[in-house]
């Protein structure tokens, strides 16, 4: 298995920790040294990776075999038993920090995904995250979110228009960045424009915005846009949503709301592996 270039990263995260060789490992353990590990849940809260840490070990040690008791997506308490390591010792004591910092992170990111949909329950609203993500991880972060329950922005720059306050101020305007963007992107694709009045949720209206983001604006004023928009375009929440109610924020009628600190600033998931 390969997908989304996974081994690639793993094999980075694995030469970032191992260096030259586990000098530890190579000098108290024996080759045929042979044990079963636990991972072992600390805290309460969404679990995501299994199968990511299932890989790492699979990279350092054909040999060493993974069995899950869960899947990902299935809320753990502390004490939970996750999954069941066995193999060589020494492969599975080289691999067991890369497998923790990924599954920590991930679970953490699901389990504050999964917080965030909680709070915006009955309403409209969907939980999406942004590109704020850490360096070569982003692929396995917006998949957190999605076992989380929320939903992804784009993926990288390629994958749709997103007019920001630079982008304008560098075409000259909200209409002139929209027409020209209009005039060269495929009629298939979105395009969203980020505004932070009244005045520039109505310029980005009128010049056929399909999205429109309205970003640090107050509760007041994003149900003003709601309104102003009647439908018109879809309408995104931005602009520190990890600090604000939530459920406030979706009471105004918005279709989304993208929260960057389910992945730049998540608290990761209290995770061990302890041998038997």
């Amino acid at each position: 298995m390969d997908y989304l270039g996974l081994d690639e990263l793993i094999r980075s995260a694995l030469k970032e920790d191992v260096g030259t060789g586990d000098i530890t490992t190579i000098s108290c353990i024996s080759e045929e040294n042979r044990c079963e590990a636990f991972f072992l849940a600390k805290d309460t809260g969404i679990i995501c990776g299994i199968d990511i840490a299932a890989r790492v070990f699979h990279l350092v040690d054909e040999r060493i075999a993974l069995i899950p008791n869960m899947r990902d997506g299935v809320s753990v308490k502390k004490g939970d038993i996750i999954a069941a390591v066995s193999g060589p010792a020494r492969g599975i004591l080289t691999g067991e920090r890369v497998a923790l910092n990924l599954m920590q992170r991930l679970s953490g990111t699901a389990t504050a995904t999964a917080k965030a949909v909680s709070e915006v329950s009955g309403t409209k609203a969907k939980i999406c995250d942004t590109r704020k993500s850490t360096p070569g991880l982003r692929v396995l972060e917006k998949y957190a979110v999605r076992i989380g329950g929320g939903h992804n922005h784009r993926f990288n720059l390629s994958d749709g228009v997103l007019i920001k306050d630079n982008h304008i101020a560098a075409a000259g305007g909200i209409a002139k960045a929209i027409e020209a963007a209009r005039a060269v992107v495929p009629h298939v694709m979105k395009i969203e424009v980020e505004t932070e009045t009244l005045d520039e949720v109505r310029q980005a209206l009128d010049a056929g915005a399909d999205i429109i983001m309205l970003d640090n604006m107050s509760i007041k004023m994003m149900a003003e846009a709601v309104s102003i928009i009647g439908g018109r375009a879809l309408t995104e929440a931005s602009g520190n949503m990890g600090e604000r109610d939530l459920l406030e924020v979706a009471k105004t009628g918005v279709d989304y709301i993208s929260i960057g600190a389910l992945t730049h600033s998540v608290k990761a998931l209290d995770i061990s592996l302890k041998f038997k």
